[in-house]
C-alpha cells in the first residue's frame, strides 16, 4: 500500500508541476500576443491632440498644422473680413452651418471660438481635395463676386472665409471645424475637448 500512497503523491506533484509550467508558458506566449493588439506609438500620435502657436500669426495669414493626418488651417481675420462674412450670405448653401460638422462653441457666423481666428480641416467636403487659400477680392478667374475664401481646384467648389460653402458647387457641406480649445491667448489645442 505504501507504493500506492507514494504513487499518488508523485502523481499529484507531477500534475501540479505540469500545471504551473503550462500556466507560465501560456502567460509567456499571451503577453506579447496581447501587447501586439495595442495601437502603435505612431497610431497613438496620429490621433493625439496637437498644439499650435499662433503668437506670430498676422492679419490675413494662414498657417497649416497636421492633425490626424489631415491639414488644419488657422487663419487670422481682420475686422473688415468679419464684417464681410456677416453680410455675405445670399450665395451660401448652409449659412448657419446647421448641416456641417463643428463644435458647439463654434456655432456662430464666424464659425470660431474667437472671431478673429478661424480653424478648419483643409479638405474639401466633395471628394477630399485640398482647396487653396484665395484671399484676393474679385480675381479674374473667380469673378467679380468673389470676396476671398477657399477655392477647390479639383471640381470648382467655393468656400467663404468662414469655410461656408457656396450654393451651386459640388461640395455639399461647409468645411469641417475641428474640436479645439485655447490653452492661452496664443496657443491652441486642436483635437482637445471643445
Amino acid at each position: 500500500m505504501s507504493e500506492q500512497v507514494v504513487d499518488k503523491r508523485r502523481r499529484l506533484f507531477l500534475t501540479a508541476a505540469a500545471t504551473a509550467v503550462t500556466g507560465v508558458g501560456a502567460a509567456y506566449v499571451a503577453v506579447p500576443f496581447l501587447a501586439s493588439m495595442n495601437p502603435s506609438d505612431r497610431a497613438k500620435a496620429a490621433g493625439a491632440p496637437v498644439e499650435a502657436d499662433i503668437s506670430k500669426l498676422e492679419l490675413g495669414q494662414l498657417i497649416r498644422v497636421e492633425w490626424r493626418g489631415k491639414p488644419v488651417w488657422i487663419l487670422k481675420r481682420s475686422q473688415e473680413i468679419l464684417a464681410q462674412i456677416a453680410e455675405e450670405t445670399s450665395m451660401l448653401r448652409d449659412v448657419d452651418s446647421n448641416e456641417s460638422e463643428q463644435p458647439e462653441s463654434c456655432k456662430n457666423t464666424a464659425r470660431s471660438i474667437k472671431p478673429e481666428v478661424f480653424l478648419a480641416v483643409g479638405i474639401c467636403t466633395h471628394l477630399g481635395c485640398s482647396p487653396t487659400y484665395r484671399p484676393e477680392v474679385a480675381p479674374e478667374d473667380l469673378g467679380a463676386d468673389w470676396k476671398g475664401g477657399f477655392f477647390c481646384p479639383c471640381h470648382g467648389s467655393l468656400f467663404d472665409l468662414s469655410g461656408r460653402v457656396y450654393a451651386g458647387v459640388p461640395a455639399p457641406l461647409n468645411l469641417v471645424v475641428p474640436p479645439h480649445e485655447y490653452l492661452t491667448d496664443t496657443r491652441i489645442l486642436i483635437g482637445g475637448a471643445s
